[in-house]
C-alpha cells in the first residue's frame, strides 16, 4: 500500500477485510496518533467501542494534561518511550487495521513511524482527517 491512496481506496480495503474478519471475530483496530489528542483517543474508542470493534489503544499519554492522571508532570524516560513505541508496534500486529487520529491534520513524527509500520504489514489504514499523503 502506497500513500497516495486516496481515501476512498483505503475504505474500499479497510471495508473488504472488514467483512473478512467479521465471520469470525470482531474487527480489531489499532488507535495511532499524537497522545496529546486525549480527547480524541477518548472519543474513537467510545464510537468504535459502540459499533462492535475491538480497540488498542496508547495506555500512557505523556502529552495529556496532567488533569487525566497522566501526562505532564508524569514522568518517563527514553527507554520507557522505545518500549511503548515498541509494544506499540505489537497492538498494530494485532490489528486488522488502523485508524491515526490526526486532529487538525497533525500527524508527528512517532505516529509517521507507526504509519509506515503498519503499511509494511499490508495494513489498510483510515485516517480522522483528510490531509495531503505522508512522507
Amino acid at each position: 500500500m502506497s500513500y497516495s491512496l486516496t481515501p476512498a481506496d483505503v475504505d474500499e480495503r479497510v471495508e473488504a477485510r472488514l467483512a473478512e474478519m467479521r465471520a469470525g471475530r470482531p474487527t480489531i483496530v489499532c488507535l495511532c496518533g499524537s497522545t496529546r489528542f486525549y480527547d480524541a483517543f477518548q472519543q474513537a474508542n467510545y464510537d468504535l467501542t459502540m459499533a462492535g470493534q475491538i480497540v488498542l489503544s496508547v495506555g500512557f499519554y505523556p502529552h495529556a494534561k496532567a488533569e487525566h492522571g497522566h501526562g505532564e508532570g508524569v514522568g518517563h524516560d527514553s527507554a520507557e518511550k522505545l518500549a511503548l513505541d515498541e509494544l506499540h508496534k505489537r497492538k498494530i500486529d494485532l490489528a486488522d487495521y488502523v485508524y491515526v487520529l490526526n486532529v487538525d491534520g497533525y500527524i508527528g513524527e512517532s505516529t509517521r513511524g507507526e504509519i509506515a509500520y503498519a503499511e509494511a504489514l499490508g495494513r489498510p489504514i483510515q485516517y480522522l482527517v483528510e490531509t495531503e499523503p505522508v512522507t
